[in-house]
């Protein structure tokens, strides 16, 4: 596979990326398996998981800790006794969920002889790509357990059993689809189908069966589908990516590996890394994990005082804080070019992209699109620059959310991505080595 020159330097890097990436996106079919795997790398690494009920760490060290599908960790261990309360921060932000389809409380009935499943659209999903795939479900269930707090604990689960399917209406019975486009109606055209028969299938009883538990113990359950196929490396030269979630999946990974490199290769800096990795950006980001919540914000001042500063180091350290929002990047798609600014193409496997909007629906200004054009520079990796269309609505992150709770400067910016939002999404193989490179440079500067 041929590398640009600016990309020359990362040739070691590129297939250990692709394969870490293919890897997690393929362990990682829900936000809370994303968030259970992000766990695994870093305490493999020497993170040590802290819950949120417990005291706060005073000691300069490598901490995680998540709310269902969140996820936060920090290093002070490079920073160390040299650390001042005020001490600012550097933060990667990303998000682990992606649109789907979702299991409803009462999901159960049959019609024509087929058992079928109510399901809820989850998100923007381009849901005819959705259709005529193996399906598989996954998610979890909370069950009675008189040993933990409240008499419930939680536990995930998953199916990749092709068990269920939405099969398109064949073109026999609907000429219109040709010239007229196919048009769905969520709630009568997504229901997937599971199996046979008039008597209709008892979904709780099944996904208890899943879970190892009594069903009289299942008390709720957060179920939802994903696609089956694995991801995988295609084009002539292994130059692309396939594979459901790259949005937001593969910034989160670059987020983990950016984090883990600027702790193995520490540089003097002035700031604490962060990455926080937020549940429900797709639908808006207000819960009690999503960006709009206390998830961020919170533990940041915990951090303040467990170094034993005040509320006005707390002020002190945002106002000294860079947040770096990732999400992935629309690459200019060549059969609908004119869908796109035409004096800002973006190339595939042309470098990180900064997401700039007026309006703000993306976060940069000027001070925070310093901070990513010199992480860029520092990791030797060209920088593209994203604008919509003046006549198209622009999509959003979770860049201004943070930005407006923090006060913080933020920067929006992705790796470049075609088909978001489907079923199967696609990107650049050497887009992945820099992108990675490029967070870890804004968590730690190089030197030389």
């Amino acid at each position: 596979m041929a590398l640009t020159e600016s990309f020359a330097q990362l040739s070691t890097q590129v297939t250990d990326v692709a394969d870490g990436l293919c890897a997690y996106l393929d362990a990682s079919p829900s936000a809370f398996h994303a968030v259970d795997e992000a766990a695994a790398l870093l305490t493999a690494a020497g993170f040590t998981e802290v819950a949120e009920t417990d005291p706060t760490p005073t000691d300069p060290g490598r901490y995680v800790v998540r709310r269902g599908g969140s996820l936060l960790a920090w290093s002070t261990a490079e920073v160390g006794d040299a650390r001042s309360p005020h001490t600012p921060y550097r933060v990667v932000g990303a998000h682990t969920d992606s649109p789907n389809l979702r299991i409803k409380p009462q999901p159960d009935w049959t019609r024509a002889g087929w058992q079928m499943l109510g399901v809820e659209v989850y998100g923007g999903a381009l849901t005819n790509s959705w259709l005529d795939r193996d399906l598989g479900l996954s998610g979890r269930v909370t069950v009675r357990d008189g040993d933990a707090p409240g008499g419930y604990s939680h536990r995930l689960w998953r199916c990749d059993h092709p068990i269920l399917r939405v099969s398109q209406l064949a073109i026999h019975l609907d000429r219109g689809v040709r010239s007229e486009g196919l048009k769905l109606n969520d709630q009568t055209h997504l229901a997937p189908h599971w199996g046979l028969g008039v008597d209709r299938r008892d979904f709780r009883a099944w996904l208890a069966e899943q879970a190892g538990v009594d069903p009289a113990d299942l008390l709720g359950y957060d179920a939802m589908t994903h696609d089956l196929t694995p991801a995988r490396r295609i084009g002539s030269e292994g130059e692309l990516i396939a594979s459901a979630r790259l949005d937001n999946l593969a910034t989160s990974y670059a987020a983990v590996r950016a984090l883990l490199h600027a702790v193995e290769h520490p540089s003097p800096q002035s700031w604490i890394p962060v990455i926080v990795l937020f549940d429900h950006e797709e639908v808006g980001s207000m819960s009690e994990r999503g960006a709009q919540s206390t998830f961020l914000p919170a533990w940041l001042e915990r951090i303040v005082l467990a170094a034993g500063g005040t509320r006005e180091d707390y002020w002190r350290a945002l106002a000294g804080t860079v947040i770096a929002s990732g999400d992935m990047a629309h690459a200019t798609h060549p059969n609908y070019a004119e869908r796109h600014e035409p004096e800002h193409p973006i190339l595939m496997n042309g470098g990180p992209v900064l997401k700039v909007n007026n309006n703000l629906r993306y976060a940069t200004d000027a001070l925070g699109a310093a901070a990513f054009a010199l992480a860029c520079e520092q990791a030797g990796v060209p920088m593209q620059t994203f604008v919509t269309r003046s006549d198209l609505p622009c999509g959003s992150t979770v860049g201004p959310m943070t930005s407006a709770l923090t006060g913080s400067t933020t920067v929006d910016f992705g790796a470049p991505v075609l088909s978001m939002h489907s079923t199967r999404e696609i990107c650049g193989t050497i887009d992945q080595a820099g992108y990675a490179a490029s967070l870890a440079a804004f968590l730690a500067p190089v030197t030389s």
